[in-house]
């Protein structure tokens, strides 16, 4: 049952999708149609990722009243409801973005089992509309063999999403003068690892794999990246006209 829902949500239209797209890109370049594949999936995500995107920015303008939370409840239990009373008044979610990494996991191994294979679009699962490639080409731009390890696109693959993580977790202040809560050290100590250990994490399972799963995360992070920054420009610019319009009346 788990694995019929897993081939026919997943896994099928992947490489029913990487079928179509090698098809349809100049000289059946394996290597492009897994980025047009990874743009199309994140397009498909994107509403996700603006919810993700604009809590955590929220997230940000709300820490110093999350911090005079704090200071004036020393219960924790009191803490936490009036910090989640907090997020609903303002209608944050601090959860979005664990949402959106668990429906990429599931993409990101179903792309493994799709290459995995060895890139044969002779015995899929296809469906009668697509047209399934006789002839490709797995060397991406003539320079990378897609079904093998790419040291290259593993770097690439860890510094994307050292970028990425760094331009989108919200930013732990350090307080010489006080000691912090158990619960803020291991927050900040999370946030730490997070932000180096992951990069390197995602680096090393990238080369392991092949160089079309690192090509699809490269893509993903620069997307996201791109993502963020012009979301984030145009909820500044967004409340920049709002404290603007406010001087004025």
């Amino acid at each position: 049952m788990i694995r019929a829902i897993w081939t026919t949500l997943f896994f099928d239209p992947l490489q029913n999708a990487l079928a179509f797209l090698t098809s349809v890109v100049p000289g059946g370049d394996i290597g492009i149609a897994v980025i047009l594949l990874t743009v199309i999936v994140k397009l498909i995500l994107a509403p996700l990722s603006r919810k993700s995107i604009k809590s955590q920015a929220q997230l940000k303008i709300l820490d110093p009243e999350i911090k005079k939370i704090k200071e004036e409840y020393k219960d924790k239990e009191e803490q936490a409801r009036k910090t989640f009373e907090l997020y609903k008044k303002h209608k944050v979610n601090p959860f979005s973005g664990c949402l959106l990494i668990l429906i990429q996991l599931p993409i990101i191994l179903a792309l493994y089992f799709v290459f995995l294979k060895g890139l044969d679009f002779t015995g899929g699962n296809f469906y009668s509309f697509i047209s399934v490639p006789e002839t490709f080409n797995v060397n991406f731009l003539g320079l990378i063999d897609m079904q093998s390890r790419s040291l290259l696109l593993g770097l690439l693959a860890g510094v994307t999403q050292f970028f990425q993580i760094k331009l989108s977790a919200p930013k732990i202040a350090s307080n010489s003068n006080q000691q912090g809560s158990f619960m803020d050290k291991v927050t900040k100590n999370m946030s730490v690892q997070m932000k180096y250990f992951m990069p390197i994490f995602v680096a090393v399972i990238a080369y392991q794999i092949s160089a079309a799963v690192a090509l699809y995360w490269v893509t993903s992070n620069s997307f996201a990246i791109v993502q963020e920054i012009l979301i984030r420009r145009k909820m500044k610019s967004t409340s920049d006209k709002n404290t603007l319009a406010l001087k004025e009346a």
